[in-house]
């Protein structure tokens, strides 16, 4: 049964969720905004891929089973305290007839609802996921040490698959592109890239080479060292605001560091 689902509002969206009874959504914590009294909330540590859908006590194979549910929790909230993320999830599920639960996220910006049908995984940029059903599995992707570590954001990437909904959010105003439509690959600012599909390259590139352009680029350009890479055919998101920007803002109104006329290699970062 496909989510009924509607996102409103416009510099700061939120996702309004109609359930039938006996479905089931889950979100991380700190992004539910509100529910009708007849949609129960349960707070787990596991993940849907993990009994999500299911009470965590309803594991089966007597301790052998409760032991491999254990370990398999315990892996995920690991991967999720080293991704930076909520350790726990939050699961509505409607009673006694139809229900409504709210969610948004964190920053001002849009949200999407992407449809998985089990052919293709989405991957998400850290933090943007917002809320999606039980058939739904989140986990966490490791990029590989050198492309990650010289990205930042790239390293970590949130992980969907499965069939059914998935709610994600980000900065700003989204756009869709597909670098089939342009020669087969885009170049992006390493903080715009919100989510991509399975089948895509996601990779970092040095800005130009160790010489004066490059050290200009590099200085003055506010972009730093680095440019994500996207190739192939399929869908991707981005939006119009960095968190890094959004950060050098408010500390520039609040009297604080500025990023200044160096750009994004000096550039001080929030946190």
């Amino acid at each position: 049964m496909t989510l009924q689902q509607e996102i409103v509002g416009n510099a700061m969206q939120m996702a309004v969720v109609n359930l039938h009874p006996g479905q089931t959504v889950y979100c991380e914590a700190g992004k539910f905004l509100f529910k009708t009294t007849n949609v129960t909330m349960e707070t787990r540590l596991s993940g849907p891929s993990n009994g999500g859908g299911q009470s965590q006590g309803g594991s089966g194979g007597g301790m052998g089973g409760m032991l491999r549910q254990a370990m398999g929790t315990a892996m995920q909230v690991g991967q999720r305290m080293l991704a930076g993320e909520s350790m726990a999830f939050q699961y509505f599920s409607a009673q006694g007839g139809e229900g409504t639960v709210g969610f948004a996220g964190v920053l001002p910006g849009e949200m999407r609802a992407l449809e998985l049908d089990g052919t293709r995984a989405w991957f998400a940029e850290k933090d943007a996921f917002v809320a999606a059903e039980s058939t739904v599995d989140f986990g966490i992707a490791f990029q590989g040490g050198r492309t990650g570590m010289s990205g930042g954001e790239g390293f970590i990437l949130e992980k969907f698959t499965g069939h059914g909904t998935v709610i994600i959010a980000g900065a700003g105003n989204f756009i869709d592109l597909n670098p089939a439509d342009f020669g087969g690959r885009i170049e992006v600012d390493t903080g715009c890239v919100v989510a991509f599909e399975e089948g895509i390259q996601y990779g970092v590139q040095r800005i130009g080479g160790l010489n004066r352009q490059g050290m200009m680029n590099a200085v003055f350009g506010g972009e730093g060292l680095s440019l994500a890479t996207l190739e192939g055919n399929g869908r991707v998101i981005l939006q119009s605001l960095t968190i890094e920007s959004l950060a050098n803002a408010l500390k520039k109104a609040q009297g604080g560091d500025k990023q200044g006329p160096t750009g994004g290699l000096f550039s001080t970062h929030a946190g």
